[in-house]
């Protein structure tokens, strides 16, 4: 398959360690063709807009000396992590919507994978997801990895959350792209690939509601159907058995459990990416997953999928 062509990696700024940057390197490392990687960040110092009394040059040059001083800071921090032979620039914009200027940078760099650090809660050992990480998973219309500040396990596994028991075009679709996104990370990450499904529990109030109703045939009907669809999958891509995982329960107890389970360094799981009212979920399963999984995140978007920020829509 072809590598990435163009890597978006966005700054953080609480920290002067870079994971997401570092992440970005230790995947285009091994790449034949060079990928070039973009080091991005939206500024707005609020300040600015207390200066109405002063010109416009001298608001202009407020704007200037903020600017470069990013810039500055982004090369002494990002120092650390180039290599030889890789193509890397810093960009810094004024903008006062971080989501909207990296989505608007997505698209006018052309970049098809953007890269951004997670924050810990401070005393929970769990990922905290600021708003713009919640904008991006919804809006952005290319793949979204959001990294942990933590290497990759040695000898770890890549996890794709697939959903084997839809016959919908669009999930079988995703469920293909998933596998594919997961071997391509495989290789330069040096990761095993596993393929994780969860199927639904039968409902309690079915046994109840109609006593002639047979739970362990339903059951084992609704597991063979799930099992079926795995190993057709998992073949197409020459995937073991045992790196399959087919089991019963929800998604964001499934996946999580399977994460740990093969100590996954990356889950890569399916996005909707709804727009309007119903964008205040990115679908409940992916988001309950996400909530519930302490490793990177690769988060896609079906095929076909609009950006409610595309230029062109």
């Amino acid at each position: 398959m072809d590598e990435y062509k163009s890597i978006l990696v966005v700054a953080d700024v609480n920290n002067t360690e870079q994971s997401a940057l570092s992440r970005a390197f230790q995947i285009v490392r091994d790449f034949p063709t060079p990928t070039p990687i973009t080091f991005f960040l939206s500024i707005y110092d609020f300040s600015y807009d207390m200066t109405a009394m002063l010109s416009s040059d001298e608001r202009d040059a407020m704007r200037r000396g903020v600017i470069q001083q990013r810039e500055e800071w982004m090369k002494e921090v990002s120092a650390p992590y180039l290599q030889a032979g890789i193509k890397f620039t810093i960009k810094v914009i004024w903008h006062h919507r971080p989501f909207e200027a990296i989505i608007g940078e997505i698209f006018a760099g052309e970049h098809d994978l953007l890269l951004k650090a997670t924050r810990k809660h401070d005393t929970l050992e769990t990922v905290f997801f600021t708003p713009t990480d919640w904008h991006l998973l919804r809006k952005c219309p290319c793949p979204v990895l959001l990294v942990k500040n933590h290497d990759w396990p040695l000898n770890g596994s890549i996890v794709a959350s697939v959903h084997v028991g839809s016959e919908s075009e669009t999930h079988v679709s995703l469920n293909h792209y998933m596998t594919e996104q997961a071997i391509k990370f495989s290789k330069p990450l040096n990761a095993e690939v596993y393929l994780a499904n969860s199927y639904p529990v039968t409902p309690a109030n079915v046994t109840v509601e109609l006593p002639e109703f047979d739970p362990t045939s339903y059951t084992d009907a609704v597991r063979g159907f799930h099992l079926t669809s795995m190993k057709a999958l998992r073949q197409k891509y020459t995937i073991d058995e045992d790196h399959t995982r087919v089991l019963e329960g929800l998604p964001e107890d499934v996946i999580p459990k399977v994460a740990t389970e093969v100590r996954a360094g990356l889950v890569i799981i399916g996005t909707t990416g709804r727009t309007g009212l119903s964008a205040v979920f990115i679908g409940n399963t992916a988001e309950n997953v996400i909530d519930k999984i302490n490793c990177d995140i690769l988060a896609l978007k079906p095929h076909g999928y609009i950006s409610p920020l595309d230029p062109n829509n």
